[in-house]
């Protein structure tokens, strides 16, 4: 088992190890006291987990509820989370209780606002079921639903109190959800540097996950501590989102986040060359790793649609953007622009591929 340690909030580890889910009661019992844990999950993770968990929980003296809620990107919403709400108040969960979330990262995004916004707060846990969650969102304490506007534009942050992630669960994604946090492994290491993109540049190897995760989850722990709150250097975490948030909003969230944060990090790396501001060595590689590792590469909508979704995103601030711009890997800087100067950015990225 490999184990990162996050200096954030109370402070807090990620466990990463194959078969951690089965024995989770043991690993919880060691960090919290006996109490009630309601696990909330989704429809497809519930299925395959749930009884597993609860199992685990149980026979390590917690009491143990669980909710779960249709799977999918649909239901990231203000009407789950109220159900979410509804169903801890009406088990009479206190403060001294605990919420585990069991699935990706919709349901790590649910289940921690959840848990930030009941009772003004309440312990929870990240049991992350996808390598999507595991690399990325299980980690920083970043929680959110969407509302019609965009992506994640109510939330809060909250860190959790433990994360547990079972690589096991990882062997057996389909290849599509697979590539989902390949995206976002991809997205750090273009950040981190030479070491971790080089375990992504030729395509995962699954014996490799672990090595993978802790390289993500210890490279964004330590961007975290700096900026918990995202005032400033944590932002530049965001590679790639500013396009993919706006492609998952073009098409009514039917292209997944990773496959979006991918053809966004691609279509930001190409305008950057374009523009002057990145090395062309870089973004070839950029693209290239993410071709090997099923992703695309090219966005299938306008810049001029790509641009008004864009300027819904949090990350604007009044008449201004921040991008995050790759100038080679490991090598990545935060750049303000109007928001009049983001139509030909994104247009000079979709561009450039053809």
């Amino acid at each position: 088992m490999l184990t990162v340690q996050i200096d954030a909030g109370g402070g807090y580890e990620v466990l990463i190890g194959r078969g951690l889910l089965q024995g989770c009661g043991r690993l919880i019992g060691r960090l919290i006291e006996r109490c009630r844990i309601a696990v909330i999950t989704d429809t497809v993770v519930r299925e395959l987990y749930l009884e597993s968990v609860t199992a685990s929980l149980t026979a390590a003296g917690f009491a143990v509820t669980a909710f779960s809620f249709p799977a999918g990107e649909q239901s990231k919403n203000m009407g789950t989370l109220q159900e979410i709400l509804d169903f801890l108040a009406g088990e009479r969960l206190t403060r001294s209780d605990c919420l585990a979330a069991l699935g990706g990262g919709v349901v790590g995004d649910l289940g921690g606002f959840a848990a930030g916004c009941y009772l003004r707060g309440l312990r929870y846990l990240q049991l992350p079921t996808t390598l999507l969650a595991a690399v990325d969102s299980s980690v920083g304490g970043k929680t959110a639903v969407n509302l019609k506007a965009g992506k994640n534009l109510a939330g809060l942050f909250l860190q959790p109190s433990a994360v547990i992630c079972d690589t096991a669960a990882l062997e057996t994604l389909p290849p599509a959800l697979l590539a989902d946090g390949c995206a976002e492994a991809i997205k750090t290491a273009v950040l981190s540097g030479e070491p971790l993109f080089k375990l992504l540049e030729s395509g995962i190897h699954r014996s490799s996950l672990p090595e993978v995760i802790a390289g993500c989850v210890d490279f964004k722990g330590r961007v975290v501590e700096a900026d918990e709150f995202e005032a400033g250097p944590r932002r530049i975490l965001n590679l790639g989102h500013t396009v993919g948030h706006a492609l998952e909003k073009c098409s009514d969230y039917r292209i997944s986040h990773g496959h979006a944060v991918a053809a966004g990090t691609a279509v930001i790396a190409r305008a950057a060359v374009k523009l002057g501001w990145g090395s062309p060595g870089a973004a070839a590689r950029i693209e290239g790793a993410l071709l090997r590792n099923s992703l695309p590469v090219t966005a299938p909508f306008s810049a001029a649609a790509l641009t008004a979704a864009a300027l819904s995103d949090k990350k604007r601030a009044g008449s201004e953007i921040t991008l995050v711009i790759p100038r080679e890997i490991g090598n990545c800087t935060l750049r303000k622009v109007a928001v009049t100067e983001l139509h030909d950015i994104i247009a000079a990225g979709l561009e450039a591929r053809r």
